[in-house]
């Protein structure tokens, strides 16, 4: 079942996020297996992630990417708020 987090993190700053971002990508070359969405919302100081992801399982694995990365820029993981996705419109792109 998909599932979607939020988490709002008032102490993150776009820059960090972009350094996190970055260390990600390198660690595993693309986006995180089972991730559908990733949308960071909000301005500098102030930012809170929303994902939805292919199962709960999958968000726990990149998880144990994630931590370590955030702890060593020493920030904290917020507090991820997990919901069950009952229906997911995509808009398709030209």
């Amino acid at each position: 079942m998909s599932i979607a987090m939020y988490s709002h993190h008032p102490e993150l700053t776009l820059e960090q996020f972009d350094q996190i971002d970055r260390r990600i990508h390198e660690a595993i070359g693309g986006e995180p297996k089972g991730m559908i969405h990733h949308s960071v919302i909000g301005a500098d100081h102030g930012l809170t992630v929303y994902e939805i992801w292919e199962s709960e399982e999958d968000f726990r694995s990149f998880g144990q990417l994630l931590m370590p990365i955030i702890t060593a820029m020493g920030l904290g993981p917020g507090q991820p708020v997990i919901t069950p996705v009952y229906r997911l419109v995509q808009e398709a792109r030209s």
